[in-house]
């Protein structure tokens, strides 16, 4: 009696488990499918795809004079429209420039996801933003490494969706004291 009991246990034991298992499986695969699926965050990164111009203003020091730039950027959709690349070319302080970010979308998360890499430099920027209606602008935070510094540093960037054919963005680091300040603006105007 007690090994049919045993027996018993064991295979409802079982069952349950495979039942829980099975389960747990399907919400694996539920979760896996939203995260990779494309959706209106993509689609809205999408319509910027195409030739921009690329104006910037560069602020080395709070009250110095800006340095201008200008260039081109060309945004394409990856990845089976999972992330949008810039590639940026043009010219600063006399020299050659070119740039490429990775602008995404983290559905789990619900945040954007930009990378930031350059001619000017060895490092990575990395930062994650959250999506404002209201003003139609992605409002990042992240960090980057200043090699006058010899650290990470916090970066603020604001991008800003103006209409179908202008954005502009806004990046703001540490100054003198930890105060913010604005470092550059770029203006993006769909050639």
């Amino acid at each position: 009696m007690k090994k049919i009991a045993l027996l018993t246990s064991f295979l409802l034991f079982t069952a349950l488990s495979f039942q829980l298992f099975a389960q747990t499986d399907s919400d694996a695969q539920k979760a896996w499918t939203e995260n990779m699926t494309p959706g209106p965050m993509h689609q809205m990164l999408a319509k910027s795809n195409g030739e921009w111009k690329v104006e910037s203003t560069i602020w080395m020091a709070p009250g110095q004079e800006p340095v201008k730039g200008t260039g081109t950027c060309t945004n394409t959709m990856i990845l089976g429209g999972r992330y949008q690349q810039s590639m940026n070319k043009g010219e600063i302080m006399g020299m050659p420039f070119e740039g490429m970010s990775l602008l995404g979308y983290d559905n789990t998360e619900k945040v954007f996801t930009a990378t930031w890499v350059d001619n000017m430099g060895t490092g990575t920027m990395t930062l994650k933003g959250t999506w404002d209606e209201a003003t139609k602008s992605i409002n990042f935070k992240g960090s980057e490494m200043n090699p006058m510094l010899g650290k990470d540093i916090n970066i603020r960037e604001v991008f800003t969706i103006v209409d179908d054919n202008t954005q502009t963005l806004q990046m703001f680091v540490p100054g003198a004291g930890g105060n913010e300040f604005k470092s550059m603006e770029i203006k993006y105007t769909r050639m």
